[in-house]
């Protein structure tokens, strides 16, 4: 990645470029299972197309329909495929999802390269973003999706860089159509990235704004093939709402979670650091924005402002955008020319430092995590192999800025014992897998989550009134993952095989009933009922 011209400084080698890549990849070396939110449901879903009907487990087509078909969301659903047989599933999704931030970070950098000539010292700001939000909720398939469209958007400019247009063309029919089979995410971001790029290298060569803007989309139309695959897609048998359009107090609050971890003030700080830099290009005479990438940053931002919390389904869709747009914005910046190679100096060893902190902060981070999964997971030698297992996982009413990562646990009992997993999403055309379990209300997600008292605005059941109503004869195995307080004969009927903490597992005992207690005691004081059913979506 070096430029023509004088020797390059040390952040605009090549080595420095490969050793950022490999840092970015320590946090995930450790953990066997990578500790993002909704990973481990995915896994068990991965576990289900590698298994059913093959005979292995027949159970499964009890359980779950499963069937491939295009859509706009399966990165590492089609991955696993070739590589699960040669690695184990584990192993492979693990290294799958090693390899998106250290992509996010060469495509990062690559970028800036590209725009500016030379990797620019601001830059190295934008790389502890490779581990964001979205990417610790384990949007997989979208954060993947991200990783390729910002390499493809750096071989974009590439190209029309070294003026390469018709192979550019040739190249990115068969590439978009990739990225947005990975998810339809990351093919909408390149567009729009493509898009600005294209307006202002069409405007400084033709100076009039009209036709700078028709001919980009001349050029942008290699991009738009998959728009078809996208109506094909949302034509057919699809559920799933497009909702809760411009709620900025969430949109606020997405703003100032884009390095959420374990550590709020430490996440906090460290964000602080990324939007004083950005405020500096504004007001510092030593930097300034690029007019390629500050249009890109500009567009993002729109779509951000514009898009529903909720697409097709899928919540916390302008989230994910969030750490994109700040990523984008901090490698526009530049020096201006007559900055000392001091200062820049400077700068980029601040930037690496602030990378450096970050990497070993979520590295221990993960490790912590890593260390909860264990010990909930020594709970998986006493579930039989293809039980009918429910699992409660403990929530509270609270949005504590550290997520136990426990919610799609039950996943992993799906992934290592066949068992049943009620976390799966069961949503039709958005996952190639639903349920057809029949127990209705604790067959799918979010059915897994209890607290103590129902929350506002949420479908979690307390654990209490979980406990009493679930259809004790469809299950066999009850699976406690830290709940919160429970009278404890609502345990009636259940025996226990096996405690750690608050934590157990159950076997069912059909012979007896479970226990018939008052409706305060389920229900909370003056028989205000705080149990609702799932949502069935």
């Amino acid at each position: 990645m070096q430029g023509n011209g004088a020797t390059p400084h040390w952040w605009q080698t090549r080595w420095f470029v490969f050793a950022m890549a490999v840092l970015a990849a320590v946090p995930l070396m450790w953990p066997e299972i990578p500790p993002l939110v909704d990973l481990p449901g995915h896994m068990g879903r991965y576990r289900v197309q590698q298994t059913i009907g093959t005979g292995a487990a027949p159970w499964l087509t009890d359980w779950y329909n499963f069937h491939w078909s295009l859509m706009g969301n399966l990165g590492v659903d089609l991955l696993i495929v070739p590589l699960q047989p040669i690695l184990g599933l584990e192993l492979a999704v693990k290294l799958i999802v090693m390899a998106i931030p250290v992509l996010t970070a060469v495509g990062l950098l690559w970028i800036a390269r590209e725009v500016h000539g030379r990797i620019p010292a601001t830059a190295l700001f934008a790389l502890p973003l490779v581990y964001s939000y979205p990417f610790h909720f384990g949007f997989v398939n979208f954060a993947l999706s991200m990783a390729l469209a910002l390499n493809a958007f750096a071989l974009w400019l590439r190209l029309g860089r070294l003026g390469k247009l018709k192979l550019r063309g040739v190249i990115f029919v068969p590439l978009a159509a990739l990225i947005w089979l990975t998810h339809t995410f990351g093919w909408g971001t390149l567009g729009v990235l493509a898009a600005s790029a294209e307006l202002i290298r069409e405007h400084d060569r033709r100076r009039n704004w009209f036709a700078a803007l028709f001919h980009a989309g001349l050029h942008c139309l290699v991009l738009a093939p998959p728009a078809l695959l996208m109506l094909l897609w949302r034509s057919g048998h699809v559920s799933g709402q497009t909702a809760d359009w411009f709620n900025w107090r969430l949109k606020m609050q997405w703003v100032t979670m884009v390095l959420r971890d374990r550590w709020q003030l430490y996440d906090i700080a460290s964000l602080a650091v990324l939007y004083l830099v950005l405020f500096k290009g504004v007001r510092d005479p030593n930097i300034q924005y690029s007019r390629n990438l500050g249009l890109s940053a500009l567009f993002l931002l729109a779509v951000y402002l514009l898009l529903p919390r909720i697409v097709f389904g899928s919540a916390y869709a302008d989230m994910r955008l969030v750490p994109y747009l700040f990523g984008i914005a901090l490698i526009a910046l530049r020096p201006k020319p007559g900055m000392s190679i001091r200062h820049a100096a400077t700068v980029a060893a601040i930037g690496l430092a602030i990378f450096v902190g970050r990497i070993g902060a979520t590295t221990a981070s993960y490790w912590l995590y890593d260390r909860d999964y264990d010990q909930e997971l020594a709970a998986l030698p006493h579930v039989p192999v293809g039980a009918r297992l429910i699992t409660f996982i403990g929530e509270t009413c609270h949005n504590e800025w550290t997520m136990t990562r426990l919610q799609h646990l039950p996943g992993i009992a799906l992934e290592r014992r066949l068992a049943y997993a009620n976390d799966q999403w069961s949503m039709v055309g958005a996952q190639l897998l639903t349920t057809r379990y029949p127990a209705r209300g604790f067959s799918h997600d979010p059915s897994q989550i209890v607290t103590d008292v129902q929350c506002p605005r949420e479908w979690w059941r307390p654990v209490a009134g979980a406990l009493h109503r679930f259809p004790r004869d469809k299950f066999d195995y009850v699976w406690m993952i830290r709940p919160p307080k429970y009278d404890r004969r609502l345990e009636q009927g259940l025996i226990p095989l096996w405690r750690n903490g608050t934590s157990a597992v159950f076997r069912i005992d059909h012979r007896q009933r479970a226990a018939t207690l008052m409706p305060t005691d389920l229900y909370g004081p003056a028989g205000r009922r705080i149990d609702r059913p799932t949502r069935e979506s």
